[in-house]
C-alpha cells in the first residue's frame, strides 16, 4: 500500500468535506447582509447553522493537521508562503465566531448590526482566503530548491488566487441558498428557492473555470471524467431546483463540489505544490511526505477517530433536522451575565445565579 498516496487522498477528502459543510455555513453568514431583510430573518438564518457551524470547522482543523503530520514539507512551504491570507482567514474566523456568540446578548439595533457585519465580512474573507489557498496549492508558488518562497509577501497573489477565492465565495453563496430552501419554511424558503434558481449558474461559474483550467494544465482522462460528472450534477441540481425538489438539488450540489474538487486534486497528483520557478522544485507526494512509520501510525488513529467524527456530526444534523420559521424565533431580549445580576440585586457570591 502506498501510504503517501493514501494520505494525499485523505487530505483531499478532508478539504472536500470542509468545503461542503462550511460552504453553506459561510454562505449563510454572507447572506446575513444581502439576503435577510429584517432582524427576525437574520435570526432565522443564524439558527439554521447555530448547532453545526463550529462542528463544521473541525474539518478545516483536521485538514491542516493532517497536512502537517503527513506532508510536513508541503505544510511548511504552503503555510509560510501564504502567511498573509492565512492570518486574514484566521482573524475573519475569530471575528465570525465571536459575533455568533455576542450578537444576541443585547437587544439593540446598533449592537446587532455591528455583529451582523462581523459575521458577513468574516464569512466572506474566510471563504475567499481558503479559496485562494487551494487555488495556489494547485497552480503553484515561486518556490526555490529548498521549498522556500521567493519574492515579497504578496508573491502568492495571482489571477488563480483571485479565481480560487471567487470560486469558494460564489459556491458558498449558492450552496447556502440551497441549504436555506431546505432548512427554512415560509417566505424565506420561497425567496431562497427563487434566488438559487436565478443565481446558481453564475455562482458556480468561477469554480467551473478553476476546474477546467486545471484540466487543461495537467488533466488526465480520469480527472476529465470527474469534471464531466461535476457538470452533469450541476445541471441536474439546477433542473431539480426548478421542479421544487430541494433536497435532491442540495445533495447534487454536494456531488458537483466533490467531483469538481476531486478532478482538481487528481489532475495535479502526484504534485502537492508546484513551483512556478522550475518544475524541478515541485513538491510531490513522495518528496514531501513523512516516514512510513508516521503515516502508518496516523492511519490507525484515523481509522478510529474518523468514524467517531462522522457519527457525532451525523447525529447533530439529525437532531436539528427540522425546518425553522419566523415563528420559531422568540422575542429579542437582553441577556445579563449572572455575576452582574448578583451585584445589582445584592446577592452573595455563594447564592445561585439569577437568570435573565
Amino acid at each position: 500500500m502506498n501510504l503517501p498516496t493514501v494520505w494525499f487522498c485523505a487530505v483531499a477528502v478532508l478539504w472536500i468535506g470542509y468545503l461542503f459543510l462550511e460552504g453553506f455555513d459561510l454562505g449563510v453568514g454572507m447572506l446575513m447582509k444581502i439576503f435577510a431583510r429584517t432582524n427576525e430573518e437574520r435570526r432565522v438564518l443564524l439558527n439554521t447553522v447555530g448547532p453545526v457551524w463550529d462542528g463544521n470547522e473541525v474539518w478545516l482543523i483536521t485538514a491542516g493537521g493532517a497536512t502537517f503530520a503527513a506532508f510536513p514539507r508541503w505544510y511548511a512551504s504552503l503555510f509560510s508562503g501564504l502567511y498573509l491570507p492565512l492570518t486574514l482567514a484566521l482573524v475573519a474566523l475569530i471575528f465570525r465566531a465571536v459575533a455568533f456568540e455576542y450578537r444576541g446578548k443585547i437587544a439593540s439595533a446598533r449592537w446587532t448590526a455591528a455583529w451582523d457585519w462581523a459575521i458577513a465580512l468574516g464569512s466572506f474573507f474566510a471563504a475567499f482566503c481558503v479559496g485562494a489557498l487551494l487555488a495556489v496549492t494547485t497552480t503553484g508558488l515561486p518556490l526555490d530548491a529548498n521549498g522556500d518562497r521567493v519574492g515579497g509577501p504578496f508573491a502568492w497573489f495571482s489571477g488563480y488566487a483571485v479565481l480560487g477565492g471567487a470560486a469558494v465565495v460564489g459556491f458558498s453563496l449558492v450552496h447556502a441558498l440551497a441549504f436555506l430552501a431546505l432548512k427554512t419554511d415560509g417566505e424565506i424558503r420561497s425567496r431562497a428557492h427563487l434566488a438559487f434558481r436565478r443565481w446558481m449558474p453564475l455562482g458556480i461559474l468561477p469554480l467551473v473555470a478553476w476546474v477546467v483550467a486545471i484540466q487543461f494544465r495537467s488533466g488526465a482522462w480520469w480527472s476529465w471524467t470527474l469534471t464531466a460528472v461535476a457538470a452533469v450534477a450541476a445541471v441536474a441540481s439546477w433542473a431539480l431546483a426548478r421542479r421544487g425538489s430541494e433536497g435532491r438539488a442540495f445533495l447534487l450540489m454536494a456531488v458537483f463540489l466533490a467531483a469538481g474538487a476531486a478532478a482538481v486534486f487528481s489532475a495535479v497528483y502526484p504534485v502537492v505544490l508546484p513551483s512556478t520557478l522550475s518544475p524541478a522544485n515541485n513538491l510531490t507526494v513522495a518528496t514531501a511526505s513523512s516516514s512510513a512509520y508516521t503515516l502508518g501510525l496516523m492511519s490507525i488513529v484515523a481509522l478510529i477517530g474518523l468514524p467517531l467524527v462522522l457519527a457525532y456530526q451525523s447525529w447533530t444534523y439529525w437532531v436539528f433536522r427540522r425546518r425553522i420559521t419566523l415563528g420559531s424565533i422568540p422575542s429579542a431580549h437582553n441577556v445579563v451575565p449572572a455575576f452582574l445580576t448578583r451585584l445589582v440585586s445584592g446577592r452573595g457570591a455563594t447564592e445561585p445565579p439569577v437568570g435573565a
